[in-house]
Protein backbone atom coordinates (compact mmCIF):
# COMPACT_ATOMS: atom_id res chain seq x y z
CA UNK A 1 0.00 0.00 0.00
CA UNK A 2 0.97 3.32 -0.81
CA UNK A 3 0.69 4.66 2.79
CA UNK A 4 3.61 2.63 3.79
CA UNK A 5 5.97 3.06 1.24
CA UNK A 6 5.39 7.08 2.45
CA UNK A 7 6.13 5.81 5.70
CA UNK A 8 9.22 3.85 4.85
CA UNK A 9 10.55 7.32 2.99
CA UNK A 10 10.68 8.68 6.38
CA UNK A 11 11.43 5.98 8.88
CA UNK A 12 13.78 3.26 8.56
CA UNK A 13 14.88 -0.01 10.40
CA UNK A 14 13.81 -0.27 14.43
CA UNK A 15 11.82 3.18 14.06
CA UNK A 16 9.72 1.92 10.96
CA UNK A 17 9.02 -1.28 12.55
CA UNK A 18 7.80 -0.20 15.37
CA UNK A 19 5.57 2.58 13.88
CA UNK A 20 4.62 0.65 11.11
CA UNK A 21 3.34 -2.42 13.45
CA UNK A 22 1.65 0.18 15.74
CA UNK A 23 -0.01 2.06 13.17
CA UNK A 24 -1.31 -1.00 11.52
CA UNK A 25 -2.72 -1.89 14.84
CA UNK A 26 -4.30 1.05 14.97
CA UNK A 27 -5.88 1.08 11.33
CA UNK A 28 -6.92 -2.67 11.98
CA UNK A 29 -9.03 -1.03 15.14
CA UNK A 30 -10.31 1.54 13.20
CA UNK A 31 -11.82 -0.01 10.72
CA UNK A 32 -13.27 -2.46 12.72
CA UNK A 33 -14.79 0.89 14.21
CA UNK A 34 -15.62 1.75 10.51
CA UNK A 35 -16.99 -1.35 9.61
CA UNK A 36 -19.36 -1.40 12.89
CA UNK A 37 -20.56 1.98 11.70
CA UNK A 38 -20.98 0.56 8.18
CA UNK A 39 -19.24 3.74 7.15
CA UNK A 40 -18.83 3.44 2.79
CA UNK A 41 -15.65 2.02 1.18
CA UNK A 42 -14.28 5.50 0.58
CA UNK A 43 -14.17 6.45 4.50
CA UNK A 44 -12.39 3.41 5.50
CA UNK A 45 -9.70 3.52 2.69
CA UNK A 46 -8.86 7.28 3.65
CA UNK A 47 -9.48 5.68 7.26
CA UNK A 48 -6.84 2.93 6.61
CA UNK A 49 -4.39 5.40 5.01
CA UNK A 50 -4.59 8.20 7.60
CA UNK A 51 -4.00 5.42 10.31
CA UNK A 52 -0.88 4.14 8.60
CA UNK A 53 0.30 7.92 8.48
CA UNK A 54 -0.71 9.41 11.43
CA UNK A 55 2.47 9.26 13.48
CA UNK A 56 4.94 10.04 10.66
CA UNK A 57 5.90 12.89 12.50
CA UNK A 58 8.33 10.90 14.91
CA UNK A 59 10.87 11.05 12.23
CA UNK A 60 11.74 14.55 13.18
CA UNK A 61 11.64 13.95 17.06
CA UNK A 62 14.01 12.51 20.09
CA UNK A 63 12.30 9.15 21.07
CA UNK A 64 15.86 6.93 21.46
CA UNK A 65 13.58 4.10 22.90
CA UNK A 66 12.15 3.68 19.11
CA UNK A 67 15.83 4.53 17.28
CA UNK A 68 14.75 7.69 16.69
CA UNK A 69 17.42 10.71 17.71
CA UNK A 70 15.54 13.87 15.90
CA UNK A 71 15.96 17.36 17.41
CA UNK A 72 12.00 18.02 18.02
CA UNK A 73 10.16 16.74 21.57
CA UNK A 74 8.21 14.36 21.46
CA UNK A 75 4.59 15.90 21.43
CA UNK A 76 5.32 17.70 18.11
CA UNK A 77 4.82 14.95 16.63
CA UNK A 78 1.56 15.22 15.13
CA UNK A 79 2.41 19.31 13.79
CA UNK A 80 5.07 17.29 12.76
CA UNK A 81 3.47 14.85 10.37
CA UNK A 82 1.01 17.61 9.41
CA UNK A 83 3.82 19.52 7.79
CA UNK A 84 5.21 16.50 6.21
CA UNK A 85 2.01 14.88 4.87
CA UNK A 86 0.63 18.49 3.44
CA UNK A 87 4.27 18.98 1.70
CA UNK A 88 4.22 15.27 0.30
CA UNK A 89 0.47 16.56 -0.66
CA UNK A 90 -2.39 14.85 1.62
CA UNK A 91 -4.35 17.63 3.27
CA UNK A 92 -7.17 15.21 4.85
CA UNK A 93 -4.33 13.09 5.63
CA UNK A 94 -2.27 15.32 7.61
CA UNK A 95 -5.34 16.43 9.59
CA UNK A 96 -5.40 13.57 11.30
CA UNK A 97 -1.68 13.47 12.40
CA UNK A 98 -2.18 16.99 13.82
CA UNK A 99 -5.50 16.46 15.92
CA UNK A 100 -4.71 12.40 17.20
CA UNK A 101 -3.18 13.29 20.28
CA UNK A 102 -4.67 11.67 23.18
CA UNK A 103 -8.66 12.77 22.77
CA UNK A 104 -7.45 16.12 20.95
CA UNK A 105 -5.47 19.20 22.26
CA UNK A 106 -7.20 22.35 22.62
CA UNK A 107 -5.26 26.19 22.37
CA UNK A 108 -6.40 26.17 26.41
CA UNK A 109 -4.42 22.81 26.98
CA UNK A 110 -1.57 23.58 24.86
CA UNK A 111 -1.16 27.13 26.75
CA UNK A 112 -2.00 25.33 29.99
CA UNK A 113 0.58 22.98 29.97
CA UNK A 114 2.95 25.22 28.36
CA UNK A 115 3.74 22.25 25.37
CA UNK A 116 5.48 23.40 22.52
CA UNK A 117 2.81 23.57 19.79
CA UNK A 118 1.67 26.13 17.57
CA UNK A 119 -1.61 27.98 20.02
CA UNK A 120 -4.55 26.42 17.69
CA UNK A 121 -7.09 23.61 18.41
CA UNK A 122 -6.17 20.36 17.57
CA UNK A 123 -9.09 18.24 18.23
CA UNK A 124 -10.16 15.84 15.66
CA UNK A 125 -13.48 17.32 13.96
CA UNK A 126 -14.33 14.94 11.52
CA UNK A 127 -15.93 11.31 12.17
CA UNK A 128 -12.43 9.78 10.24
CA UNK A 129 -10.51 11.48 12.32
CA UNK A 130 -11.92 10.24 15.48
CA UNK A 131 -12.36 6.62 14.58
CA UNK A 132 -8.41 6.77 14.37
CA UNK A 133 -7.69 9.26 17.22
CA UNK A 134 -9.83 6.73 18.93
CA UNK A 135 -7.95 3.31 17.54
CA UNK A 136 -5.02 4.88 18.68
CA UNK A 137 -5.76 5.21 22.17
CA UNK A 138 -5.83 1.52 22.45
CA UNK A 139 -2.21 0.63 21.47
CA UNK A 140 1.31 1.59 22.33
CA UNK A 141 4.70 2.48 20.48
CA UNK A 142 6.55 0.95 23.51
CA UNK A 143 8.39 -1.84 22.14
CA UNK A 144 7.17 -5.49 23.09
CA UNK A 145 4.11 -4.34 23.63
CA UNK A 146 3.48 -2.95 20.29
CA UNK A 147 0.53 -5.80 19.77
CA UNK A 148 -1.18 -5.30 23.19
CA UNK A 149 -4.73 -4.15 23.01
CA UNK A 150 -5.97 -1.47 26.08
CA UNK A 151 -8.95 -2.07 27.57
CA UNK A 152 -11.04 0.94 27.91
CA UNK A 153 -10.86 1.32 31.81
CA UNK A 154 -6.56 1.64 31.42
CA UNK A 155 -7.12 4.53 28.33
CA UNK A 156 -9.87 6.01 30.91
CA UNK A 157 -7.03 5.93 33.67
CA UNK A 158 -4.21 7.34 30.99
CA UNK A 159 -6.30 10.28 29.99
CA UNK A 160 -7.88 11.02 33.59
CA UNK A 161 -4.39 12.65 34.67
CA UNK A 162 -4.98 15.74 31.48
CA UNK A 163 -8.50 16.39 33.02
CA UNK A 164 -12.38 14.27 33.44
CA UNK A 165 -13.25 16.59 30.05
CA UNK A 166 -10.90 13.77 28.36
CA UNK A 167 -12.33 11.10 30.13
CA UNK A 168 -15.88 12.20 28.66
CA UNK A 169 -14.71 12.84 24.92
CA UNK A 170 -13.40 8.92 25.19
CA UNK A 171 -16.47 8.15 26.88
CA UNK A 172 -18.76 9.65 24.19
CA UNK A 173 -16.92 7.86 21.20
CA UNK A 174 -17.84 4.18 23.13
CA UNK A 175 -20.94 5.02 23.38
CA UNK A 176 -21.11 6.47 19.80
CA UNK A 177 -18.92 4.04 18.05
CA UNK A 178 -20.92 1.39 19.76
CA UNK A 179 -17.64 -0.12 21.60
CA UNK A 180 -17.19 -2.80 23.95
CA UNK A 181 -14.10 -4.22 25.13
CA UNK A 182 -15.70 -7.73 24.63
CA UNK A 183 -17.38 -8.15 21.80
CA UNK A 184 -20.29 -10.37 21.75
Amino acid sequence: MWAAQLLARYLEGKSYEIVLEHSRHVADLALDVARQLALPDSDCQFIEEAALLHDIGVCQVHAPALGLHGPHQYIMHGVLGRAILEKEGYPRHALVCERHTGVGLTCADIVRQGLPLPHREMCPETLPEQIICFADLFYSKKPGSLSTRKNSALVRQKLLPFGEDKVRVFDSWLARFKWSDHPS
